[in-house]
């Protein structure tokens, strides 16, 4: 079995939260709860199934699946009577009919001598499939968990859903802390899989950190031997994930599907991805446009700039989709049919340019956790500035604050070739577009995946000062 890697920080959360509840037996109130949330196949269950490993705890793990209240109910029972509580006959010899007597012969049932873990997965299909499910939930906690030494885990894929369950007004508002699990990082990446820096932010960008379709890449290997092994198995991670996701997500007539593939294909404006989606109407792209970026999986953003502008583009949060519906959706059925070196011929064509694009976030984020910049004040947001025509295109703004910030701190030029370094032609080119950016002039930073040969720049990056930000 291959190892757990990464989620260090995540682990020392939940063995923290767990702690505390260990500490505050006797007390009156020693039970904690924890909200995670990440989209789906980002590991959420393997961190917590881990973590139950390391623990040794006595726990309950019970996920749902999104079927009928009756179904789910007895789905419960059963993961309560599989567990490994001590009491968990009760639940055999009892058979609670109703969801409000399971939950509080489940609280009945866990230790008041020592810690327990109880933990409910893909909670937004109970929210939907159980009557007044957070109502049941709030009085359970306050009327029982809450007086038992137990970390009560709460884990869904719908960010939204998952968002409202501790909002003002709802029945469990402020009962739990929220944790957010986001996807593998470059340095995770580098690590699991034997990789230099750059080939990790290679790697990020196909698997979107995802572990499950990381987990396929065997260590030292490189991004043409990984893809050309995963093109080769039709029923491979890198090629069935993101249809089970969106399969999940989105009904196969929902319309925002038909979005996400345009924005997909590359096109970033509202107008080319109207046109792109068969020119539907600017009402019917504004509520899949809406309903993508609820569930996180589209991004509206806008130049960051003392100014401010309208001109909003889309892109895919998570590059492993961007990756799948550009070079993988369109030619799955010759995938299917063992051609497979046909989708890799076309990927090694379009790579290049479509890495040049797709890897400007990632940096982004990695400058973000760099701060603050050598003699630079720290910048709490790192975007992007465009125009309308894109005369003027700038890859890195460090501000104080997004979309229109008070105080602009430095502008930068990203160029991730492999054999071309960052040189005078590029810092002139910066240096042009910061005169048309309009502010007193800034310092200029270059972030460059084969070096940088020109002077006159504040800072230069590579790939690995970049991993470093993730570590």
């Amino acid at each position: 079995m291959q190892a757990f890697i990464g989620r260090r920080r995540e682990l020392a959360v939940l063995r923290e939260a767990f702690d505390r509840v260990s500490d505050g037996i006797g007390s009156s109130e020693p039970g904690r709860c924890l909200l995670i949330r990440g989209r789906r196949r980002v590991g959420k269950s393997s961190l917590v199934e881990e973590f139950l490993r390391v623990s040794g705890a006595p726990s309950v793990y019970f996920t749902a699946a999104g079927g009928s209240a009756d179904a789910e109910l007895a789905e419960l029972c059963d993961a309560v009577a599989q567990s490994g509580l001590p009491e968990r006959g009760l639940f055999i010899d009892e058979a609670p009919g109703q969801w409000n007597a399971a939950l509080r012969l489940l609280a009945d049932i866990l230790p008041d001598d020592r810690p327990s873990v109880v933990v409910i997965d893909e909670v937004p299909y109970l929210m939907d499939s159980v009557d007044a499910f957070e109502g049941q939930l709030q009085r359970l906690w306050d009327r029982h968990l809450r007086r038992k030494p137990v970390l009560l885990l709460l884990v869904g894929s719908d960010l939204s859903m998952m968002e409202a369950l501790n909002e003002y007004r709802r029945p469990f508002h402020q009962r739990g802390t929220e944790m957010v699990l986001g996807p593998l990082g470059p340095a995770d990446l580098a690590e699991m899989l034997d990789l230099d820096a750059a080939t990790a932010f290679d790697a990020a960008l196909i698997t979107g950190g995802l572990p499950l379709v990381a987990r396929d890449w065997l260590p030292g290997t490189s991004v043409w031997e990984f893809l050309g092994t995963a093109l080769d198995n039709p029923t491979s991670a890198l090629l069935v994930s993101a249809e089970r996701s969106l399969a999940a997500e989105f009904p196969p007539q929902a319309m925002a599907g038909e979005v996400l593939r345009a924005i997909g294909s590359g096109e970033r404006t509202f107008t080319n991805i109207a046109r792109a989606a068969g020119g539907i109407a600017h009402s019917t792209l504004t509520r899949a446009t809406d309903l993508l970026i609820g569930k996180r999986i589209v991004i509206g953003e806008l130049p960051l700039s003392t100014r401010p502008s309208k001109e909003r583009r889309y892109r895919i949060v998570d590059p492993y989709l961007r990756f799948w519906l550009t070079f993988l959706e369109p030619h799955m059925a010759e995938i299917e049919r063992m051609r497979g070196d046909l989708a890799l011929r076309r990927i090694r064509v379009g790579w290049t340019s479509w890495r040049g694009r797709a890897v400007e976030p990632l940096i982004r984020e990695s400058l973000a956790r760099l701060q603050p910049i050598d003699g630079l004040p720290a910048s709490a947001v790192v975007g992007a500035y465009w125009t309308r025509g894109n005369d003027v295109e700038i890859d890195l703004v460090g501000a104080d604050r997004a979309p229109i910030a008070k105080q602009v701190h430095f502008l930068g030029s990203i160029k991730w070739l492999e054999n071309s370094p960052f040189d005078n032609h590029d810092l002139v080119a910066l240096q042009r577009h910061r005169v048309a950016y309009g502010v007193e002039p800034l310092p200029l930073v270059a972030v460059s995946r084969s070096g940088v040969t020109s002077a006159g720049l504040h800072a230069a990056y590579g790939p690995d000062e970049l991993v470093e930000a993730w570590r």
